[in-house]
């Protein structure tokens, strides 16, 4: 049974910073494009960052280009985010996936074009 299990949620206050973590178990990723989602409340779902097999490409949301930065380290099958100058609109539950394209071609932005995801994790950021 394939899993990705994110952790490294919480509270912070603006202008901090958090990492999130995601472990993948069941199957190995090391080929397969991440990336993470967001969803703040009443709100859809939205891409916030991608990164290919080999991590040499990226994609970023605008808004959070130049503060989040997305990585991975395929030996431990665990991706990662890491979270900087947070404010009060990056708060949502954040959702780590894995896409079964490697995202050699067009780095995937879209939900349907990732195939796993994880449970969430809560993101809270104070004023």
């Amino acid at each position: 049974q394939v899993q990705l299990v994110e952790s490294g949620g919480g509270l912070v206050q603006a202008g901090g910073s958090l990492r999130l973590s995601c472990a993948a178990s069941g199957r190995t990723f090391s080929r397969n494009a991440i990336a993470w989602f967001r969803q703040a409340p009443g709100k859809e779902r939205v891409f916030v960052a991608a990164m290919s097999w080999s991590g040499l490409r990226t994609a970023y949301a605008d808004s959070v280009k130049g503060r989040f930065t997305v990585s991975r380290d395929n030996a431990k099958n665990t991706m990662y985010l890491q979270m900087n100058s947070l404010n009060t609109e990056d708060a949502a539950v954040y959702y780590c996936a894995a896409s079964l394209d490697s995202g050699l071609g067009n780095l995937p932005r879209y939900e349907h074009e990732y195939n796993y995801w994880g449970q969430g994790t809560q993101v809270t950021v104070s004023s």
